[in-house]
């Protein structure tokens, strides 16, 4: 069963959930990078949200309240790939982590 919100097919739970809900879960949680006058921008836009949210639905500003003391979104991975490893290389010369025995 396809789970449709207003003609928009969710295609993970946080999407699901920002469709079912109406609120952008990034505009609680932050972006991975962000510096600190966008997230005194953010947090303000989001606490006057929360207040409108109080009167209006208190179950989802419970919810969007709760998103505040979460971290934030990572995006680092959003192409499915693992972040690349660095490789040590010996020093010219020397191999390195190695020992010489006597």
């Amino acid at each position: 069963m396809k789970n449709i919100v207003a003609g928009h097919v969710a295609v993970t739970a946080t999407e699901f959930t920002e469709l079912a809900l109406g609120i952008d879960l990034e505009l609680f949680t932050g972006p991975a990078v962000e510096s600190a006058m966008e997230r005194a921008a953010r947090l303000d836009v989001a606490y006057e949200v929360l207040a409108e949210l109080r009167e209006s639905d208190p179950e989802t500003a419970a919810y969007a309240e709760g998103l505040l003391r979460t971290l934030p979104l990572k995006t680092d991975r959003a192409n499915g790939r693992r972040p690349r490893r660095t490789v040590r290389r010996a020093v010219e010369g020397r191999t390195a982590g190695s020992a010489v025995a006597a």
